[in-house]
């Protein structure tokens, strides 16, 4: 009966360590995957607005700390009024918007010179949309009276983003930001823009 306690008060004991390494650990952590949970708590994983008031970021599934290849998965919670800069990156976006609402702006124009004009679309909870590679976009929070809630999907992780001042910028002058705000931590290799 003595060891039996001893074994689960030990094995309680390393749960509620790793618990706890996890849920402080910065989101590019050295730690070891092997060490980390299969079953997670999201409230528990790092969350950060990586210096832009309103955004609050979560990577569920990452390319460094879990090590995927083909997908990465992120929380991302825009309070009223905030917004991505109007970007496009090598990889392929899908949005579901879990609660909220607000307006996508996307420019399907990577063969011209720069973005132009966008599409505007409204989105509301349960709606879903892809962004294809390269082609600009931006999403508002236009609800002032409530946080949007999107989870987010990336094919080709990590992400390499070119950041536009406004719609009419030449592609050319877009700013490269890799690696991006919430993998800075890591050292990776830049890639290749593809446009």
């Amino acid at each position: 009966m003595a060891e039996r306690f001893f074994i689960t008060t030990l094995l309680l004991s390393i749960i509620s360590f790793s618990s706890t390494v996890f849920a402080s650990s910065p989101p590019c952590s050295s730690i070891s995957i092997t060490g980390l949970p299969l079953v997670r708590n999201i409230s528990e994983i790092p969350q950060d607005n990586y210096g832009r008031p309103g955004l609050s970021h979560v990577t569920v599934a990452g390319s460094i700390l879990h090590r995927m290849n083909e997908v990465e998965v992120w929380l991302q919670t825009f309070s009223p009024g905030t917004h991505t800069p109007i970007h496009r990156h090598s990889c392929e976006e899908v949005f579901i918007v879990l609660k909220g609402s607000g307006t996508l702006y996307i420019a399907s124009n990577s063969h011209m010179k720069y973005p132009g004009n966008p599409e505007e679309h409204f989105i509301f909870p349960n709606s879903t949309f892809h962004i294809p590679v390269n082609d600009a976009h931006q999403l508002w929070n236009t609800n002032e009276n409530e946080d949007l809630q999107v989870l987010v999907i990336i094919s080709r992780p990590p992400v390499k983003v070119f950041i536009y001042d406004d719609w009419s910028m030449p592609h050319n002058a877009a700013k490269l930001k890799f690696p991006y705000y919430w993998d800075e931590q890591c050292s990776q290799e830049p890639l290749k823009d593809e446009l």
